[in-house]
């Protein structure tokens, strides 16, 4: 995807938002486009996992996973979640040229990616954090959507708690828009759950690159 190195980067605006622990920066920076034409590329050449790796464990027991997920990066790379270890496959072309364009963007060189596509509004994901140990929890996880447009929420983990414990912050909900990047900055993921939650009336697909630095051994 040569036309990610044509996108004027002086160009592109960030907004920042920030509450009790939450760090997040956003932005639109990939043109309609370039967007159609990269979200299209990785639809049609991407392969998603199949049997155990396409199912979550909850409370021992294996279910189908809400959406479709495959995974990319260095050699020797795993990923651990939910009970569930899933290999880094070799990088697709597409992908990579992804991640280098985040690399010119912010100086971060990712080793990992993690694909979600959310086949429609029924696909989604529940109220979790990315602060598995092997990830390098003082770079951001960044997010880049393709696709439809989703609600994007985040809880604060003390709004969270039991009646007597829980602290009334209120939720953030973004839209995660076509061609969006989103940094989810320290301290954000050991303080703050992120959920997409189910839209019945959303019938468009969306693919999700979450891209993340991983602790060197």
């Amino acid at each position: 995807m040569d036309k990610l190195k044509t996108i004027d980067l002086s160009s592109i605006t960030w907004k920042n938002i920030k509450d009790q622990g939450l760090d997040l920066d956003y932005t639109i920076a990939i043109p309609k486009n370039i967007a159609n034409e990269l979200l299209k590329e990785l639809d049609e050449s991407l392969e998603y996992f199949t049997g155990e790796l396409s199912q979550v464990r909850v409370f021992g027991k294996l279910y189908p996973l809400p959406r479709q997920q495959v995974a990319y990066g260095g050699p020797g790379i795993t990923y651990s979640y939910s009970g569930t270890t899933v290999p880094a496959l070799p990088w697709p072309t597409p992908v990579l040229a992804l991640r280098d364009f985040l690399t010119t963007l912010k100086g971060i060189k990712y080793e990992f990616v993690l694909v979600n596509k959310y086949r429609n509004g029924n696909d989604h994901m529940g109220e979790h954090r990315d602060n598995e140990p092997e990830l390098d929890s003082n770079y951001p996880i960044t997010s880049v959507s393709l696709g439809q447009d989703r609600d994007f929420i985040l809880k604060h983990k003390d709004a969270r708690k039991s009646a007597g414990a829980k602290i009334p912050i209120p939720p953030v909900k973004l839209t995660l828009e076509h061609g969006s990047i989103l940094l989810m900055n320290p301290p954000t993921n050991s303080i703050w759950y992120h959920s997409l939650p189910v839209r019945k009336r959303v019938l468009n697909p969306r693919i999700n690159l979450t891209f993340r630095k991983m602790r060197t051994k």
